[in-house]
C-alpha cells in the first residue's frame, strides 16, 4: 500500500473515532423525557448531524456505526447512562439506526449541494432533510412497533422533538461551518483541487 493512502486510511479512522467519541460526550448532557415520553431527548442527535455535516456521508455514518457497536458491547454511552444490547429492543431502536441512515444523508446531501465550500443555508437544509425527516421516518415507526403505539400516536409524540430538533440543526450547521472554515480539505473538491495543485505538470 502506498504511503500516502496509508496515511488516508489512517486519517478516516481516526475522524471516525474522534465523532463516535464526540457521540458519546454529548452523551453526557442529560436527557430529558416531557410528558413522559417513550423515547428521550438527547443531545446525540446533533452528533449524528455534525458526522454528515464535516466527515460526509460514508465516513459520518462509519462514526456512528462505531459507536452503536461501542452501545451493543454494553458501554453506557447514550443519554442517561444506558447501554448494552437491550436499548436496541425499546423505543429507541427507530431513532438509533436513524442516526446512522441520518448522518449518511446528512452528508451525502452537505456534499451535493456545498462541494469546494460549506455554504450555511445548503447546510442546515441538509441537516433538517437528514437530521430530522429522515431521523423521524425511521424513528417513528420503531417507536409504535417496540411501544405497541398506532403510527399517529407515535407521530404525535414525536412533535415534542421538532423545536429541539431544528436548533440543534442550527448548531451542526453553525459548527460544521466553522470546521470546515478550518480544515477546507474536508470537503470533496476542495480536497480535488488541492491534490491537482500540487500535482507537477
Amino acid at each position: 500500500m502506498r504511503p500516502d493512502r496509508r496515511r488516508s486510511r489512517s486519517r478516516d479512522l481516526a475522524l471516525i473515532a474522534t465523532f463516535a467519541g464526540l457521540m458519546a460526550a454529548l452523551g453526557l448532557v442529560p436527557a430529558l423525557a416531557p410528558f413522559g415520553g417513550a423515547v428521550p431527548i438527547t443531545a446525540q442527535s446533533m452528533g449524528a448531524m455534525l458526522a454528515g455535516a464535516v466527515l460526509g456521508p460514508r465516513l459520518g455514518a462509519a462514526s456512528i456505526t462505531l459507536f452503536l457497536g461501542l452501545v451493543a458491547l454494553g458501554l453506557p454511552l447514550l443519554a442517561g447512562g444506558r447501554g448494552g444490547l437491550g436499548v436496541f429492543a425499546g423505543p429507541s431502536v427507530g431513532y438509533l439506526v436513524g442516526w446512522v441512515v441520518g448522518a449518511f444523508v446528512v452528508g451525502l446531501l452537505t456534499w451535493a449541494t456545498c462541494r469546494g465550500r460549506y455554504r450555511l443555508a445548503p447546510g442546515l437544509l441538509a441537516n433538517l432533510v437528514g437530521g430530522i425527516v429522515v431521523l423521524y421516518l425511521i424513528g417513528i415507526p420503531g417507536v409504535a412497533w417496540r411501544a405497541d403505539l398506532s403510527l399517529t400516536a407515535a407521530a404525535t409524540g414525536a412533535l415534542t422533538f421538532i423545536p429541539g430538533d431544528v436548533v440543534k440543526a442550527v448548531l451542526a450547521a453553525l459548527i460544521a461551518r466553522g470546521v470546515h472554515a478550518a480544515y477546507p480539505g474536508l470537503l470533496p473538491r476542495a480536497r480535488e483541487t488541492r491534490v491537482k495543485e500540487q500535482t507537477p505538470a
